[in-house]
């Protein structure tokens, strides 16, 4: 499955319009911002005052932090400033999402979820859900059929009892609050 920049827009953008924190204005640190064509559809459709701070490796996109987002979550950066985190990655941005939840974030959180289709979820998620590097290293393709269920599982198992859902083909976009986690 080739990489497609916004692919499924309508169902992104409706997603955040949908489940946008009540607040003025909603400030959003984007980890993968690209052009930011997500929330400028956001921003059209609903008029609402969003401040948004973009994250990119990539250059010629505007202002921007740089580089990879991983760094700025572990980091010293102050995730409370931001009531909304947006993880629209090309692949599964587990280890993202767990920095959010040892840094305690208490936000709402948007992300993608997009498995290739012989693809398998990041072997740091594999081994956290308990299977051994040999494991993995035997059978790496069996993994594929079980990455959504298994970020489920993570998610429940930091707290998360909800999760706002719409999906196609193999990729899952997903809104949750860390401000209702159940730990």
């Amino acid at each position: 499955m080739a990489q497609t920049d916004n692919s499924y827009l309508a169902d992104k953008v409706m997603l955040r319009v949908n489940h946008l924190p009540e607040r003025d204005p909603i400030t959003v640190l984007d980890c993968y911002a690209g052009k930011g064509l997500i929330w400028k559809n956001i921003v059209r459709l609903t008029g609402r005052k969003i401040r948004r701070l973009p994250v990119d490796f990539r250059d010629g996109i505007g202002f921007h932090l740089p580089g990879n987002n991983l760094a700025y979550l572990t980091g010293g950066m102050n995730l409370d400033t931001f009531d909304v985190i947006d993880l629209d990655a090309y692949g599964i941005p587990y280890l993202q999402t767990k920095a959010l939840f040892r840094r305690n974030y208490r936000g709402v959180v948007f992300a993608t979820f997009c498995q290739s289709v012989m693809g398998r979820p990041p072997d740091q998620m594999l081994l956290d859900a308990g299977f051994s590097q040999e494991m993995i290293a035997q059978i790496p393709t069996i993994y594929g059929k079980i990455g959504w269920p298994l970020f489920k599982q993570f998610l429940a198992s930091y707290g998360i009892r909800c999760i706002h859902h719409r999906h196609a083909e193999r990729k899952h976009y997903l809104a949750f609050s860390c401000a209702e986690r159940c730990i």
